[in-house]
């Protein structure tokens, strides 16, 4: 399998049509997978909770687009910020794991490559922030 524009953009019509105005696409073989490999298409306007993954660190690389990720601390104040963008060479981040993170989309097209370590849980109420 390529990643290509074909499929890039093939994921990002998904992520347009999607109520979330975002959509996967698991490079993994299951949701039980030791690691959890996944284009993210994302578009502006999606809402992701500022949310922690407390047993595994996260990294992000945004392939095409623009987005910013904000971390906090658990006072919910904004801590550090890191505007992505390839074409100035900033390619991605790495979120420790326990910290509290969003992100925002700031251009429609935008493609993040994620990987967290599996298998796949889905987030607690305590690892959401009101």
């Amino acid at each position: 399998m390529i990643i290509d524009n074909n499929l890039l953009d093939k994921v990002t019509a998904e992520a347009k049509g999607s109520p979330r105005l975002r959509m996967n696409y698991n490079l993994h073989d299951s949701l039980d997978a030791k690691a959890q490999r996944l284009l993210n298409a994302l578009e502006p306007g999606t809402v992701l909770p500022i949310h922690r993954h407390q047993h595994t660190a996260e990294s992000y690389f945004l392939i095409r687009g623009r987005v910013t990720v904000l971390f906090y601390n658990e006072d919910r104040v904004l801590t550090e910020r890191f505007d992505l963008n390839p074409l100035v060479g900033n390619y991605g981040v790495q979120i420790p794991a326990g910290q509290w993170h969003t992100l925002k989309v700031l251009e429609s097209g935008s493609v993040i490559f994620e990987v967290k370590d599996g298998p796949y849980m889905p987030s607690a109420p305590e690892d959401m922030m009101a």
